[in-house]
């Protein structure tokens, strides 16, 4: 597909959790899927679904083009578990704020 966009957000109404270490760290019937050309697909999840509580902000950044800059969240001593675009790029505002994991459990 020549055209096609190098990311897509869609909404999914089905539930979602995120598992770390055997413990559920976010569960949501309100994530948003990001699909990104050459990676996996990926369920963004609203902070009110997750234990923000178990999770401590990481020294860790990261910058994409196409997303803008990350922040990293460790739990305990696994760190950089999960990740959030605080202030995305245009067009992807949507994602402002919610919190993705390396390890899904659907």
């Amino acid at each position: 597909m020549p055209n096609a966009p190098r990311i897509e957000l869609h909404p999914i109404s089905q539930r979602v959790q995120a598992h770390v270490d055997g413990t559920l760290i976010a569960d949501s019937i309100n994530t948003l899927e990001l699909r990104e050309h050459g990676y996996p697909s990926r369920h963004y999840f609203s902070r009110e679904d997750v234990r923000m509580d178990l999770l401590t902000v990481s020294e860790t950044t990261t910058y994409c083009p196409f997303k803008g800059r990350a922040v990293y969240f460790s739990l305990g001593e696994m760190q950089d578990i999960a990740w959030s675009y605080e202030q995305p790029i245009e067009g992807i505002e949507a994602m402002a704020g919610r919190v993705a994991f390396y390890e899904e459990n659907q």
